[in-house]
């Protein structure tokens, strides 16, 4: 096989990590697959003479040229100070060198919150994408016809592919490498360079505490409500009866502020506070059930799986921590 042309796009404040964290794995894996081996071509391009990466680190860039893969990496950006218009405007000729790529029928990826500019550029419209889970909601209300998927680590819609933040770089080298040089090959290199190769799913990650909070007093009280009774069944009439309205107005005044059902809610609570449980003690997986509020530990371990992508012993075996 030919060698994979991987370009990365540098841009002024991308994270120099993301630039250069694939191909430093394309590079190992170069090493692992042996001379008669698949390799890889990478460069770091730019339509600018001059890059400065995060915090101010110069990057050695080259002119854009032909590439099989474009990625782009994230950028910083703070919950609560998303001045993306600004930064989206600045980087207009990256976005237009995106664009152009895509248009080729070639092959562009982003890794984190890249996906920013892969939807200014047009290209989300349509596709299923993903990126970093705290940031998922904003790029699902700044991109309305994106499907944003945001449990996805990984994902590839008729050549777009979108991922999750930071770490996810290195799932996406190694599904390049998989394709590109084999299976072995791609499991040797996360080996050689202690990598997980067998995570699925951003959500076991994903810390409801660090998402934008809903700035209304009713869906607060309601949720502190909820969080203080965790254990109990969930009674929809119960409920609106103790915040003195109807079940249709608690139903509909809770959405209008968080988007989610009061069940919903209840729901992740829940999983949130067996996930703390089942990271920091060995209480078994029915006695963490009944402490949130499951009877039937099979129903507890199904909506677990659905809301971190994992049943409760493989949590377990993967963020386990000693108790304090």
């Amino acid at each position: 096989m030919s060698a994979l042309r991987v370009g990365v796009l540098a841009y002024p404040g991308c994270f120099a990590s993301e630039v250069f964290g694939v191909p430093d794995l394309l590079t190992m894996a170069t090493h692992i697959a042996g001379p008669d081996g698949a390799g890889y071509e990478v460069s770091v391009l730019s339509p600018r003479r001059r890059v400065a990466a995060s915090g101010g680190a110069a990057l050695p860039v080259s002119p854009l040229r032909e590439v099989d893969v474009l990625v782009v990496p994230g950028f910083e950006l703070v919950p609560g100070h998303l001045d993306l218009d600004t930064r989206l405007a600045v980087l207009a000729p990256e976005v237009a060198a995106i664009r152009a790529h895509a248009a080729e029928g070639r092959a562009v990826v982003s890794i984190c919150v890249g996906a920013f500019l892969l939807g200014q550029a047009g290209l989300l419209a349509g596709r299923r994408a993903t990126t970093a889970w705290l940031f998922a909601d904003e790029l699902a209300r700044r991109c309305p016809a994106t499907d944003v998927r945001p449990e996805h680590l990984v994902l590839t819609d008729r050549g777009v592919t979108t991922t999750a933040a930071f770490s996810a770089m290195y799932d996406l080298a190694l599904q390049l490498i998989r394709r590109h040089s084999g299976v072995r090959v791609a499991r040797t290199t996360a080996r050689v360079a202690l990598v997980d190769d067998a995570r699925s799913s951003q959500m076991p990650y994903v810390d409801a505490r660090l998402l934008p909070q809903p700035g209304h007093e009713f869906s607060r009280r309601v949720m502190r409500h909820l969080d203080q009774h965790l254990a109990a069944s969930y009674d929809l009439a119960a409920l609106s009866c103790a915040f003195d309205v109807s079940s249709r107005t608690l139903l509909r005044r809770f959405a209008a502020e968080t988007g989610l059902s009061p069940l919903q809610y209840l729901q992740s609570s829940r999983v949130r506070r067996a996930r703390h449980l089942l990271e920091t003690t060995d209480r078994t997986v029915a006695a963490i059930a009944t402490t949130v509020g499951y009877r039937d530990p099979g129903t507890f371990a199904i909506l677990f799986a659905r809301h971190t992508g994992q049943r409760p012993s493989a949590y377990r075996a993967a963020f386990r921590r000693d108790a304090p």
